[in-house]
């Protein structure tokens, strides 16, 4: 990979990856560190990258694959080291505060990216990468390895769950549950 080629995608996709990994860990330095593990990975793959998918959903599987595995290591650091950590039905929970970019957003906003630690893994990231970066269900698909329909079904289960949590739904309907 020669130097105009990296800086090309680095310059194209840096801060859709970052924003992407922002989302997920809530921690500027940490986002930023994964940023930098991302384009280690660049260097290091791109002789073997065939084009078989564009050179952003390629670069987001990247992302994809560095923020699951610093959540398995920050899993492993927390648990028992024979504990097994599954981040497709496992909620990625960031126990980090909100950092100074997001924490400026609206009410709002704040109470979604909240909601969306209450998501699996899947469903937190098919709704990062569709609503967060705009990536398209076929580009999310690619990234992901996943078929479209998982992908809409990924989504719709989030959507689904995130308007249970928005509204409290889920709160007056574990109460009720409770009751009985």
């Amino acid at each position: 990979m020669n130097d105009s080629v990296f800086h090309r995608l680095y310059d194209q996709y840096h801060q859709d990856v970052f924003q992407f990994l922002l989302y997920m860990v809530k921690n500027k330095q940490t986002a930023e560190d994964l940023m930098h593990e991302v384009y280690v990975r660049v260097l290091k793959a791109f002789s073997r990258f065939e084009g078989k998918s564009s050179e952003k959903t390629w670069l987001f599987s990247i992302a994809k694959n560095v923020a699951i595995d610093h959540f398995r290591k920050s899993s492993v650091r927390k648990r028992h080291a024979f504990d097994f950590f599954d981040w497709e039905k496992q909620e990625l929970r960031s126990t980090e505060a909100l950092p100074e970019e997001l924490a400026e957003m609206n009410d709002e906003m704040k109470q979604l990216l909240n909601a969306l630690d209450e998501c699996t893994g899947d469903q937190k990231m098919v709704v990062i990468m569709r609503y967060f970066q705009d990536l398209s269900i076929s580009e999310t698909a690619q990234i992901l390895g996943w078929t479209e329909g998982k992908v809409k079904t990924t989504q719709h289960r989030a959507i689904h769950k995130l308007r249970d949590r928005l509204t409290g739904h889920s709160d007056r309907r574990q109460v009720h549950d409770e009751q009985q």
